[in-house]
C-alpha cells in the first residue's frame, strides 16, 4: 500500500516506512456515525481522516493538521480536486514567509512535482460557495503524520492522497473537529 508509484506524472518513491507509525497506516475500520456516506471527517485532536462508507465503516488515514494559530474547523464541501496541482501560499504566508514571494499568486505559483508542498493530489475546501484557502494534499515528509505543524492544510501522505482522490467525488460534505488544545481556530 506504501509502495513506490513509478508510473505517476512524478515517480513517487516508498515510503520510509519507519516514519510512519502503524496507528496512522491506511484502514479500513466500523465507525459508526450520523454523517452520509461519501463525507469526510478530520478528527483534528486523533490526526485521523475518515471517509465515511455505508453500512458503519470508514477508511481512516493518518493525517498531519495546522499547527497553533493555522487551524479551521467547521462544515464545508471539497468544491474540486486536483491532481498535480501548482502551489501559491495565501498572501498572509508571503508576508510572514517573504522567501516564498517567488511562488506568490503574483508570480504564478510553483510548479507541480515532488517538491511541491501540495503533493500528488489536493482538495480544495469551500465553505459557503467561498474559498477556505484550506486544502486536504499530500506529503513526502511521512514523519509529519500525526503531528501539528503545516499551517493549517491537512496533509497524507502521497500514497493515501492518491487513494482518497479516487473515492471522493468533488461536493463531498467535510467536517473538520476542532482540537480543543489549541487556540486561534477559527470555526466556520
Amino acid at each position: 500500500m506504501y509502495a513506490a508509484m513509478p508510473d505517476e506524472k512524478f515517480p513517487i518513491p516508498a515510503v520510509k516506512i519507519a516514519q510512519l507509525d502503524q496507528q496512522f497506516w491506511r484502514t479500513e475500520i466500523d465507525y459508526p456515525t450520523k454523517e452520509t456516506p461519501g463525507t469526510l471527517i478530520v478528527d483534528t485532536p486523533a490526526k485521523y481522516l475518515y471517509h465515511v462508507k455505508p453500512s458503519g465503516r470508514a477508511t481512516r488515514y493518518g493525517i498531519g493538521v495546522g499547527r497553533e494559530g493555522f487551524a479551521w474547523a467547521g462544515r464545508a464541501v471539497v468544491a474540486y480536486k486536483r491532481k498535480w496541482p501548482r502551489w501559491t501560499p495565501p498572501d498572509s504566508m508571503v508576508a510572514r514567509q517573504p522567501e516564498l514571494e517567488p511562488y506568490s499568486i503574483a508570480n504564478g505559483g510553483m510548479d507541480p512535482g515532488l517538491n511541491n508542498p501540495l503533493g500528488a493530489r489536493a482538495h480544495y475546501i469551500h465553505e459557503g460557495g467561498r474559498d477556505t484557502l484550506y486544502r486536504l494534499h499530500g506529503t513526502p515528509e511521512a514523519f509529519s503524520i500525526g503531528k501539528a505543524v503545516s499551517s493549517g492544510c491537512i496533509r497524507l501522505i502521497n500514497q493515501d492522497v492518491i487513494h482518497l482522490y479516487n473515492e471522493v467525488r468533488d461536493g463531498s460534505p467535510i467536517v473538520v473537529i476542532p482540537d480543543p488544545t489549541m487556540s486561534n481556530i477559527a470555526i466556520g
